[in-house]
């Protein structure tokens, strides 16, 4: 399940760790690309892997924003699976089973849904009071490598790795570590940005 997971990071090209004035510059473009993205639609592959299974899970679906907090995970491969964020409500269903969830009721929650919406719209990057952040050039990519500063975090996340196309800096893998060491991989396929998404699609029943 996303909301409990972490990722890791590929190994993908070589780092070149950016000087602190580049990458402001980078920070300030992918910031500035973030305000202009009002919606993002594209496909997602997840992989997770946790210590108390042998094996990877490898998981389909598709993926929705909608500025400003609106979320939707849509998994249909291998399982039928579906989360929304709402602002400050969580509504999750799992074949026949829904369960409804206040943010603000719930810290974990609340704590997942700023990482979720942070990732997707950069703004993690400049969240200095929970993180620290550097940035490296893969050639093809831009890496952003974030370590938790607050001690709440650092009890069960050790790390969260982001990766930008270098071309329009959307995310293109979402990489978060646990302090346990289990992770969590989201690639994001075929995006789609500010084309039109119903609102319906992010409808609480």
């Amino acid at each position: 399940m996303i909301l409990c997971s972490a990722l890791t990071l590929p190994s993908t090209g070589q780092n070149k760790p950016l000087s602190a004035g580049d990458a402001g510059m980078v920070k300030k473009s992918i910031s500035d690309a973030a305000r202009s993205t009002m919606s993002l639609e594209a496909r997602f592959i997840q992989t997770k892997e946790l210590s108390v299974i042998k094996e990877k899970i490898v998981s389909k679906g598709t993926f929705f924003f909608k500025k400003d907090r609106l979320l939707r995970w849509e998994y249909s491969d291998p399982f039928s699976y579906l989360i929304i964020f709402n602002n400050d409500r969580i509504y999750i269903k799992d074949e026949d089973k829904e369960n409804h969830i206040s943010i603000q009721s719930n810290k974990v929650f609340r704590e997942v849904n700023n990482i979720l919406i942070g990732a997707v719209q950069g703004t993690l990057l400049l969240d200095t009071k929970n993180f620290q952040c550097s940035i490296s050039d893969l050639h093809d990519q831009l890496r952003a490598d974030l370590l938790p500063v607050n001690q709440k975090l650092r009890e069960t996340l050790s790390e969260i790795t982001l990766f930008f196309n270098k071309s329009d800096y959307t995310v293109e893998q979402f990489v978060m570590r646990e302090a346990s060491g289990d992770y969590t991989r989201i690639e994001f396929m075929n995006k789609k940005k500010n084309q039109v998404i119903p609102d319906e699609k992010f409808a609480i029943p």
